[in-house]
């Protein structure tokens, strides 16, 4: 069985290479750069860059700022939106200079803060200010930290790191709610759907629903003789799908089967807040 620390650092090693590379984009961006809108529904460069900053000192047990949001933010619907926009809303008129040092100083802390935790069922603060186990929470950041990476890169027009360890982090994830999306989707019981991606980061797998429960599913790699869908698509487009950053009629994929259903598996098919 593996040492606790060998299961975290790889975590903390993806989590650090994103927030470093994230640093590294944003350091040379002049001020209307930090203005361009992301796929990240609402959100410009400087809103995700607020995100982090904010997620980072909330782990880290900083008091919430005390602010009121405004009404109108469409992209606000729910809780955790309406959380995660608090920290967001009030930097939105900082300068660079501000955003690039406090984003420093964050993730300075965060790492120093990391460094002696080792044991990956050890609960801690988490998201949203609930307790979480360490394990779980580092393979959440190391997810969100390179979506927000890409979505950085996509709107700066800067592209690259699709296949950095995080990369791969957020892959498992993504791949481990397939088998939620496809009973979502309503598929019927027995039924096979294959994803397959191509690309920077290469996969096949099958979601096979139960025989007698269609709410329960589970994802393995081998190829059914007959699936009753096959998606086809690169790395690139699955993990905008995944992330709620194209809407799937817009996404280039390659249907195969049962066109009613793989429509309804696209739909379903975000699996972030």
């Amino acid at each position: 069985m593996p040492h606790a620390s060998h299961i975290l650092q790889p975590l903390v090693d993806a989590w650090t290479q994103s927030t470093e590379a994230i640093q590294e984009l944003v350091a040379p961006l002049a001020e209307p750069d930090w203005n361009r809108a992301t796929e990240c529904p609402g959100w410009s460069v400087r809103d995700v860059v607020s995100h982090l900053i904010g997620t980072e000192l909330g782990l880290l047990g900083d008091p919430r700022p005390i602010h009121t949001l405004p009404r109108d933010l469409r992209h606000v619907v729910d809780e955790p939106t309406r959380y995660n926009e608090v920290p967001v809303d009030v930097r939105r008129c900082h300068t660079a200079p501000e955003m690039t040092s406090e984003l420093e100083l964050a993730l300075i802390r965060r790492r120093r803060s990391l460094r002696d935790l080792t044991d990956p069922d050890q609960e801690v603060l988490g998201l949203m200010g609930r307790q979480m186990r360490l394990g779980s929470l580092l393979r959440l950041r190391a997810f969100d930290v390179w979506a927000h990476e890409q979505d950085i890169r996509r709107a700066i027009g800067v592209p690259g790191n699709l296949d950095t360890p995080a990369a791969y982090v957020a892959r498992d994830s993504m791949v481990a709610a397939l088998p939620e999306v496809v009973t979502r989707a309503g598929a019927a019981p027995h039924t096979a759907v294959s994803v397959d991606v191509h690309g920077p980061i290469e996969f096949m797998r099958t979601v096979e629903v139960d025989p007698v429960d269609p709410a329960r599913a589970a994802v393995g790699e081998h190829a059914p003789f007959s699936p009753r869908v096959t998606l086809t698509t690169d790395w690139e487009t699955y993990a905008r799908l995944a992330c709620g950053r194209i809407r799937p009629e817009r996404a280039d994929v390659k249907i195969e089967g049962d066109t009613a259903l793989a429509t309804k598996i696209l739909a379903e098919f975000s699996i972030t807040p």
